[in-house]
């Protein structure tokens, strides 16, 4: 009598419905789409930027207004710049990020005036811009994950030549 637990059962391979390979590829190729049209959304405010900021250099001159179009126009560079290097990598870079923050926090500190701001705003601003500064210092030593634009070069280079030394070591005790 032959019993069901003696009778070898081979695996049933299942064809899934779902690829998540594919999904997955399609959610990135939407995502980077929609970067894409930020870019060139934020591209043509800067074109527009620029323009009202040549406008604002007609006489009389307003240095708060000429001040304000020039740093807004020098955020908008970096967060296109941001934008630029999260479709080359597809990452945030944090270095650039922070760079968008302080010259933001700087810009509105700048257009209100400081001596038009009251003691708790100011605090809390150079409260925020030092642990910005704490942040710009500390990217330095966090280990690099992506090839291409690296603001960190310098770690990343000692990163690699540290793995090439381990490699070679490897493969020099590999021989005997």
């Amino acid at each position: 009598m032959l019993l069901l637990k003696d009778v070898p059962v081979k695996p049933v391979k299942r064809e899934s419905w779902l690829n998540l390979g594919r999904i997955v590829q399609a959610l990135e190729l939407i995502q980077d789409l929609i970067v894409i049209s930020l870019c060139i959304g934020l591209f043509s405010f800067m074109v527009l930027q620029i323009q009202t900021m040549f406008l604002s250099l007609i006489p009389p001159i307003q240095f708060h207004t000429v001040m304000a179009d020039i740093l807004s126009l020098l955020i908008l560079v970096e967060l296109f710049r941001l934008l630029i290097i999260y479709l080359q990598e597809q990452r945030v870079s944090i270095g650039v990020a922070v760079e968008v923050s302080i010259v933001s926090v700087l810009r509105e500190m700048i257009v209100r005036g400081v001596l038009e701001t009251t003691f708790v705003q100011v605090l809390a601003a150079c409260a925020f811009l030092m642990v910005l500064g704490v942040l710009m210092v500390l990217r330095v030593w966090l280990p690099p994950t992506f090839e291409g634009i690296d603001p960190e070069q310098q770690v990343s280079k000692r990163y690699k030549k540290r793995f090439t030394q381990e490699m070679a070591e490897m493969n020099h005790h590999s021989d005997y």
